[in-house]
């Protein structure tokens, strides 16, 4: 298990969180391709990390004035960390609660590939890993 990959990671998505575009923009490799789950508003792939932290920053921004809090699982898969993620939103209106996947392709220790599911399985598959295998 590569810790510093699943570090990596989860600092990204908690600078997401904390909105420090800085720290989100040193996870990712300036050539960094994203792919959003099936059915996102707007179709990918996003590349490069301009394009993919500005992605990240405008869904953050749709929920501002709100508060997030993300829970996650993440799984080591030799160069790749899924991370099931679930943001629960409260603030204006009542509150919410998304789910997805993320697969995040690590290399040079930089994210260099994101690809984003909504079923947690079909994430774990990508990685070649069954449901069953999964550890936190």
């Amino acid at each position: 298990m590569s810790q510093e990959n699943v570090e990596l990671v989860r600092a990204s998505l908690e600078a997401w969180i904390e909105r420090d575009t800085e720290r989100l923009n040193e996870a990712y490799a300036e050539d960094v391709v994203t792919w959003p789950p099936t059915g996102w508003p707007e179709a990918g792939p996003f590349l490069g990390r301009e394009t993919v932290v500005g992605q990240w920053e405008r869904m953050r921004d749709s929920w501002d004035d709100d508060e997030v809090d993300m829970l996650a699982e993440y799984t080591d898969a030799a160069d790749r960390v899924a991370v099931r993620m679930i943001w629960r939103r409260r603030g204006h209106g009542p509150e919410q609660e998304a789910e997805a996947t993320g697969v995040f392709t690590i290399r040079d220790g930089k994210i260099r590939v994101a690809e984003f599911f909504w079923h947690h399985a079909e994430a774990l598959e990508t990685v070649g890993l069954s449901k069953h295998a999964a550890h936190g």
